[in-house]
């Protein structure tokens, strides 16, 4: 099999662009550092294609590993054939290699294993023959044998009739047609336990669906409600037709002593060994698709979340609401420290909201706050009032923003939390982090365990390792994109970064309060542990404000540094004309000079890349994303009408439409078919997480708390 060629036709690239990635991949290169330093060999592959490739070349070196060993274990067993082996090297998944395998797998004692130890296998030899010309049960006398345990001529037949039945069970042909006949025909179904109980399930309590339309996230639900008890549910397959192929394929003779047997036993094979096996494997390859789909869709959400726009030089007010035990408070300056924290009561049971007043009124004025972020738990709606009340009485220019403030609470129990705030409760943490996931959404979101994000749907019943890979991965592409700042990034935001572990994350962190800040990217080779391909991994995605070297405040790598300083004196520039500010028109000039590259000795994109750099440095790409909506008045369920055309944030996306904030602590439901006027097959293809949409109210039931919104306007 040649992997290489495979791939290149599924990701449709370049024969060329997959063996530079393959072999970069090979040599310990991480894929941000690929896809942002390695683009000449590469052709720009960018960091999803490469994931896709490296994804798909560990599949493909595993599948290749286990044929090798299926040949090996068949041929220890003196049974591989020149026609086995070509099966066997030219099968494509690892489910068809298990196929060719079953029949030679050792195999714990079934009935057949039983009965073959009986000495019956050359009974059932004569019967799958189909040529006596007696009974079959005359032909089994000869098998009686009180040695052997066989007393009667009816028990050697159901022997022989059970190796028979695995035998038919163990062809790879037949479990090929059955799985690709019940993939094509066959239906998944589901049953209420209780018809009368009342659940989430209902829509399931009788529920049929083509097995090859069902859509991944009723897999899921219908996997929820079957581990919950609620549901039965199974696989329905073509079964008269499947039959009918099997008497097909083995029944070749008409001997009326051996059809009526081999039918019985056709009957049983698939039964009890074949459909129960293929029912398994098409449940798991179901949720398998439904998994990969469910992590892609909260990989795309989770990007778009962590990618919103920062809210910088403001002084944010963090609030953390609560009912009995008060809402937390944070006060956080503009570089992220928190100034102040304290405890309101403005809410049920003790609503001293004028107390609550008080105190906000205070450290408004003592600490010049700009803006609220509100959480959105448990209370945000009383608080949320409270806020409006106190805004419309001091008169001042200060907005607030609702704020997802999923995660929040894991990380304020964490280990992480309380080495950074040793002196809080997990309270005034919370209130600290809703601040800052303002501030610095992807800094402070990098602290909490993707999965606990939220942003997805059904993330606790999937694999929870091919969950956690994915969503790591999508983190430590965000983290790169943008990039750090080397003197003020936390441990948790430097591990993400390529070529970075925890432990050196640790050791930088060490490093910079013993040394004082980094002057240098080259001072990283300092650091214990971080050796020169580690450097070269991460030197690019450092940044240091002032350093030395204003290139150390690019995203320019340091191997470029001569090149990028002889382009500046080729253009009649020198480093101090480099400040932050950039230089402008810095890109036309090198487009209208041509043979530059060839002059340099450096690759086009490359040369285009620092261009884009010096004229624009440390370029925020979350810039460009929608920003937040900040708010000043409170919109309730009971205010919403009909018709009403609003502005709103997308909350979460997922594969029957998009969850919308329209600012009344109910998240409305923009179901797919209302999102746009053209057919799409998935919400991401119009709307992502963060983006600010128009949407119009089509209905509101205060009873279920249910906003039904349309973007068609």
């Amino acid at each position: 099999m040649d992997i290489l060629k495979i791939i290149q036709q599924e990701l449709e690239v370049k024969l060329s662009q997959v063996e530079a990635a393959v072999r970069l991949i090979d040599e310990g290169n991480t894929i941000p550092f690929i896809a942002r330093y390695r683009k000449e060999a590469t052709g720009a592959l960018n960091d999803e294609q490469l994931r896709k490739l490296n994804e798909r070349l560990q599949y493909l070196r595993s599948l290749e590993e286990k044929k090798q060993q299926v040949l090996s274990t068949i041929e220890e067993q003196g049974k591989l054939t020149e026609e086995l082996r070509g099966e066997i090297e030219n099968a494509s998944t690892l489910v068809a290699v298990e196929d060719l395998y079953r029949p030679y797998r050792p195999k714990r004692r079934t009935r057949a294993t039983i009965a073959k130890e009986k000495g019956l296998e050359p009974l059932a030899a004569l019967i799958r023959l189909q040529m006596t010309e007696v009974s079959a049960l005359e032909c089994a006398k000869e098998y009686i044998s009180e040695e052997q345990g066989v007393k009667t001529e009816e028990e050697a037949l159901e022997g022989a009739k059970d190796i028979l039945a695995e035998d038919i069970s163990d062809e790879a042909d037949y479990r090929t047609y059955i799985r690709k006949i019940t993939i094509e025909e066959g239906s998944v179904l589901s049953q209420a336990k209780d018809l009368e109980a009342e659940s989430v399930y209902e829509m399931y309590y009788n529920f049929e669906e083509p097995v090859k339309k069902i859509a991944g996230h009723r897999i899921l639900a219908l996997n929820r409600g079957e581990k919950e008890k609620v549901l039965t549910v199974k696989i329905s397959a073509p079964e008269e037709k499947i039959l009918r192929y099997l008497k097909k394929q083995i029944i070749r003779e008409e001997n009326l002593n051996t059809a009526s047997i081999l039918e019985n036993v056709i009957e049983d094979s698939y039964k009890r060994l074949i459909a129960p096996a293929i029912e398994r494997e098409i449940r798991n390859y179901l949720t398998e698709q439904a998994e990969d789909s469910a992590i892609q869709v909260f990989g795309k959400n989770l990007t778009q979340l962590l990618m919103q726009p920062p809210i910088v030089g403001q002084v944010v007010l963090g609030w953390d609401p609560a009912f009995r035990t008060g809402c937390k408070l944070a006060i956080v300056d503009a570089t992220g420290k928190v100034l102040d924290t304290t405890v309101i009561y403005p809410t049920a049971p003790q609503n001293k909201v004028e107390d609550a007043k008080k105190v906000l009124k205070e450290w408004i004025q003592k600490y010049h706050v700009t803006l609220i972020s509100l959480g959105n738990g448990t209370a945000s709606r009383e608080s949320e009032m409270v806020i409006v009340e106190l805004l419309k009485e001091i008169n001042q220019p200060i907005s607030y923003v609702i704020v997802n403030e999923a995660g929040a609470s894991v990380y304020s129990a964490s280990k992480l939390a309380t080495e950074e705030f040793p002196n809080f409760d997990v309270g005034q943490r919370s209130a600290a982090s809703i601040a800052r996931r303002l501030q610095d959404p992807l800094a402070e979101l990098v602290k909490i365990d993707p999965k606990s994000i939220g942003v997805g749907q059904y993330q606790h019943d999937m694999d929870q390792k091919k969950l956690g890979e994915a969503l790591n991965a999508v983190v430590e592409d965000c983290v790169n994109k943008v990039g750090v700042d080397l003197n003020t990034a936390s441990a948790s935001l430097l591990e993400y970064i390529s070529g970075i572990s925890k432990a050196v994350a640790k050791n930088i962190v060490t490093y910079r309060e013993e040394n004082g800040k980094f002057e240098t990217r080259s001072q990283l080779l300092k650091v214990p542990k971080l050796g020169p391909k580690a450097y070269e991994q991460c030197a690019g995605f450092m940044r240091i404000q002032g350093g030395k070297n204003p290139l150390d405040a690019t995203s320019v790598h340091p191997e470029s540094y001569e090149k990028a300083m002889a382009l500046l004196e080729k253009l009649g520039y020198s480093l101090k004309d480099f400040t932050l500010t950039g230089l402008a028109g810095i890109s036309k000039k090198i487009k209208e000079k041509n043979g530059l590259s060839q002059e340099l000795g450096i690759g086009e994109i490359t040369l285009q890349d620092i261009g884009r750099e010096l004229e624009k440095p440390a370029r925020d790409p979350r810039e460009e994303m929608p920003k937040p909506i900040l708010r000043t008045d409170v919109l309730e369920m009971k205010d919403l009408e009909t018709g009403m055309i609003l502005k709103g944030t997308v909350r979460n996306v997922i594969d029957f439409g998009a969850f919308v904030d329209i600012g009344v602590h109910q998240d409305g439901l923009v179901h797919i078919s209302q999102i746009s006027d053209k057919y799409i097959k998935h919400p991401l293809e119009v709307v992502s997480v963060g983006d600010i949409v128009e949407v119009k109210v089509i209905s509101v039931d205060l009873n279920k708390k249910r906003i039904q919104l349309t973007m068609k306007l």
